[in-house]
């Protein structure tokens, strides 16, 4: 029976992990390896990083740590999850039953990015998905916004605060509407309507998209934006944990638990903003309220 067991490995729940073993706390981490800053190439808005630091970096650094403080990590990703009289059941899917005093979700979400390979070198170091950490990056330079109906079209018109020199290609054309359309005229911004036949970049530099109709079209830098991503909440409605309208976790403010006791939230999975700095506090702010309770058995 571990203390807590915490699922997902990211940066919510390795910063929990670090902190819980500074407590002594027996620990686990379930960590399926994927996830948000599992293919980020580089993060720039981090304290004490002006150059970056990516996010494979970010999460062997922060795993080693926690090791260092005994905390075990098990490669693998939780299936079900039942609360017990004695604490919480989590079977892996390969089959695995672990048993843990308290339940700390760190699960994030996955953004849809299009199946095209060389997109990944490019994340998070000429090509991004969060205007808030990296619209600075794109500041006055020629970008596309590749996406998918209103939410690429309103990752566009985020952006021509940085940037007036944005194209904006609907690769799935969904509709966008006359009033949609008129606010993107009215910005400046070249709206394309086409599929993308293959991303343009050399390694980590993106160059631009070539489109099904033969066109060419070039730029500095790219932003992705498809909607619909995937929130790994399911784990936390199997729980009765209270879900927002978007499937994120609703949590107390103050301590970071849902309304389950003793099943704790952290990181992009919770209904806040999207940050690997917030996604740190989480982490920090569950864990102390963990320990708190586990002080009380």
């Amino acid at each position: 029976m571990y203390d807590c067991l915490i699922l997902g490995g990211g940066i919510a729940g390795l910063q929990a992990a670090i902190q819980l073993g500074r407590y002594d706390h027996k620990v686990l981490v379930l960590d399926a390896g994927d996830g948000r800053s599992a293919i980020c190439r580089s993060y720039h808005n981090i304290l004490g990083f002006p150059e970056g630091i990516s996010g494979p970096e970010l999460r062997d650094t922060g795993r080693k740590q926690a090791e260092k403080y005994g905390v075990e990590f098990v490669f693998g990703k939780a299936a079900s999850a039942e609360k017990k009289e004695e604490g919480f059941a989590v079977q892996s899917e390969s089959g695995e039953l672990y048993r843990a005093k308290r339940l700390l979700l760190a699960t994030g979400i996955m953004d849809r990015i299009p199946p095209f390979p060389e997109l990944l070198p490019t994340l998070g170091m000429s090509v991004y998905v969060c205007p808030d950490c990296d619209g600075y990056e794109v500041k006055d330079k020629s970008i596309i916004v590749m996406g998918s109906g209103k939410p690429g079209a309103n990752m566009a018109l985020t952006l021509r605060y940085f940037t007036d020199r944005i194209t904006y290609v609907n690769h799935e054309q969904v509709e966008l509407g006359e009033e949609k359309l008129a606010a993107l005229k009215e910005k400046g911004i070249r709206c394309v309507e086409g599929p993308i036949e293959k991303v343009l970049a050399d390694g980590p530099d993106f160059r631009g998209v070539a489109l099904a109709n033969g066109e060419t079209l070039t730029a500095e830098r790219g932003f992705i934006a498809f909607g619909g991503n995937e929130v790994k909440s399911h784990l936390a409605e199997q729980l009765g944990v209270e879900l927002h309208k978007n499937k994120h976790v609703l949590v107390d403010p103050r301590t970071k638990m849902t309304n389950v006791e003793h099943v704790w939230a952290a990181g992009d999975v919770v209904a806040h903003s999207e940050q690997t700095t917030i996604a740190m506090g989480d982490g920090m702010q569950a864990s102390i309220w963990i320990h708190k309770t586990l002080l009380e058995n």
